[in-house]
């Protein structure tokens, strides 16, 4: 076993969490802040993640996307207060697998360490069929053949369906099932991105170039050079920046903001939405 990492500033928590999976015969690690947990990702491979909320220098919303960023597989658990529930479900549907509500049951976190641990594991490591094949319903057969069908082609792609039908789900697939599949696979929820800071997210921008603009930044774009983008809900987006996205499809270079020098980059994109 690889092991689980837990992430959370009170040191008291961290600790109990890590005795109580040590005596189960888990492997455990700890890190105090967001930044830490971080790096530690860089270094080694868990088979779970347990990370609190509200942390010092990140949230758990920041780490998730730092996670999907990183195209790691590892499934996330989020410790939250009572209060911050509601924001947990939406993590939830930004990729988190789970949440546990304090105070923490040790009968709890060892359920679930017992149960996502492994399976951790083996999702890094598939192709995401074995799971995802699980549909019964003609229709869901038919979609899956669609998405087998697509995979292999550079073709874009855009996946129609209500909100938790599995949009990023069948995106993943048909990443893990493409020549890229060695490559990023980078997730960005549209509806997430507050509208004056799209063109930013996607394109990046150059310091100075707004207030706020304190260095320089690397679009999702750029981070998925060679792999694929997954832009979630993308009729999210004002009519403006969908203007920038689709010169970005046709010339196949993006220009950050504040720049003008426009940067070649190789990426495959599947979007999703909600709505007709």
């Amino acid at each position: 076993m690889a092991g689980i990492l837990i992430i959370d500033d009170d040191t008291f928590i961290c600790k109990a969490i890590q005795k109580q999976l040590l005596n189960k015969g888990f492997q455990a690690e700890v890190a105090f802040n967001g930044n830490s947990g971080l790096k530690l990702l860089k270094k080694k491979t868990f088979d779970l993640i347990l990370c609190d909320f509200r942390l010092p220098d990140k949230d758990g919303m920041e780490i998730l996307h730092e996670v999907k960023r990183m195209n790691i597989q590892t499934p996330v658990v989020i410790i939250t207060a009572y209060a911050d529930v509601r924001m947990a479900v939406r993590l939830m549907k930004q990729g988190a697998h789970d949440y546990m509500t304090k105070p923490l049951q040790h009968e709890e976190i060892v359920s679930i360490a017992q149960k996502l641990s492994k399976q951790g594991k083996r999702k890094a490591e598939s192709d995401f069929s074995d799971e995802f094949l699980m549909g019964k319903s003609p229709v869901f057969r038919q979609a899956v053949k669609y998405a087998a069908k697509v995979a292999p082609t550079g073709m874009s792609v855009l996946i129609e369906g209500e909100t938790g039908t599995g949009k990023e789900y069948v995106a993943r697939y048909i990443h893990q099932n493409s020549s890229r599949s060695k490559k990023p696979f980078v997730a960005v929820d549209c509806g997430a991105i507050p509208k004056d800071l799209a063109g930013s997210e996607l394109f990046g921008h150059v310091k100075g170039s707004f207030t706020g603009a304190l260095e320089n930044k690397t679009g999702v774009f750029q981070q998925a050079d060679g792999g694929t983008l997954f832009l979630d809900e993308i009729g999210n987006l004002t009519y403006s920046v969908q203007v920038q996205l689709l010169r970005a499809l046709q010339e196949k270079t993006v220009t950050r903001i504040g720049g003008n020098k426009p940067v070649k980059v190789d990426v495959r994109l599947i979007t999703a939405t909600n709505e007709n």
